[in-house]
């Protein structure tokens, strides 16, 4: 029986606290950090009451892979994966920003857009644009890093600033980064027939130095389209073929639920959780080109329990 890990509570050597994410539970070691990638999956900033087979191993070796080829474009927090699950990584005092850049308009852009929106994050968009068109210019829309049970908040660099959330010349540095790793993921993605269309960074501090935390490119963060068909498609005004968790919002909206008050999540059948997963192995094995090999998921907390320990031991 395939089992999904929706919660953890593990006591590691020298732990001093953990938090527990929408995804990802992270304990702290004092010096360095220790993230599970669990199998919960959120839409509309809600958790969602069943968790998905194996999309934690997935975001987690997705991320994983990114972190490593973008390491030339700036530092970031990653040390190890001791488990498929699992990242240990240097502690960050993070942004409370989350870094969104958008190569196309479609999504909760659109659907700003389509409302009369003419401007995003202090970002003025021009009229008579479509949904998926390109940006002339990958266009910055930051927002505020929201608490479990909180909407993420749009907010403009003038802002940032005005709140004292990153000096400008930290501001400058995180707005270099972004748009140069969304530069590289833009590369590799065309590689595998795929366009990067948004995606977010999270930043945070590590001995005074900036560096990037988290996940990258994993399709819980970003937004891929297939590069066969999108000029087609996009000029007939048809759906874009894509690769993200959108199919899991849009099935959401299409049961009523877009995580507002008085909603109720609709039922996760096995066959939809089944279905989901089988989705996320696909949107792993076009990202990285690579066969998505299944972990043993009989007792996974206690694989990740032995496999942690014994990094951290070593």
């Amino acid at each position: 029986m395939t089992r999904a890990l929706t919660k953890t509570d593990f006591n590691f050597k020298g732990q001093q606290g953990v938090y527990h994410g929408k995804v990802r539970d992270v304990y702290n070691l004092g010096d360095r950090l220790v993230m599970v990638a669990t199998d919960r999956i959120s839409a509309f900033d809600v958790i969602l009451p069943e968790g998905i087979p194996y999309k934690g191993q997935m975001l987690n070796q997705i991320a994983a892979k990114f972190l490593d080829e973008t390491v030339d474009i700036c530092p970031n927090w990653k040390l190890a994966t001791p488990d498929p699950m699992v990242t240990v990584g240097v502690f960050c005092e993070g942004f409370p920003l989350e870094m969104i850049v958008r190569g196309y308009l479609c999504g909760s852009a659109w659907r700003a857009y389509k409302s009369g929106v003419r401007e995003i994050c202090g970002v003025k968009l021009p009229d008579g644009m479509k949904e998926n068109q390109k940006f002339p210019e990958p266009i910055i829309t930051p927002t505020t890093k929201a608490e479990i049970g909180e909407h993420d908040a749009d907010i403009s660099k003038a802002e940032i600033l005005e709140r004292g959330l990153a000096t400008p010349e930290e501001y400058a540095l995180l707005e270099k980064y972004t748009l140069a790793l969304f530069k590289r993921g833009t590369e590799i993605a065309a590689k595998r027939g795929l366009i990067l269309v948004d995606t977010k960074y999270e930043f945070g501090k590590h001995n005074g130095q900036i560096y990037l935390m988290d996940e990258i490119h994993t399709p819980d963060s970003s937004r891929y389209f297939y590069s066969e068909g999108y000029e087609e498609k996009f000029l007939k005004g048809e759906p874009q073929k894509q690769l993200s968790k959108e199919f899991v919002r849009e099935w959401l909206m299409s049961n009523g639920f877009q995580g507002k008050a008085g909603q109720q999540v609709p039922e996760m059948t096995p066959a939809i959780v089944e279905g989901i997963s089988n989705r996320y192995i696909e949107l792993y094995e076009h990202i990285t080109g690579e066969t998505f090999v299944r972990e043993d998921t009989t007792d996974v907390a206690e694989r990740i329990r032995r496999n942690v320990e014994e990094y951290l031991q070593s």
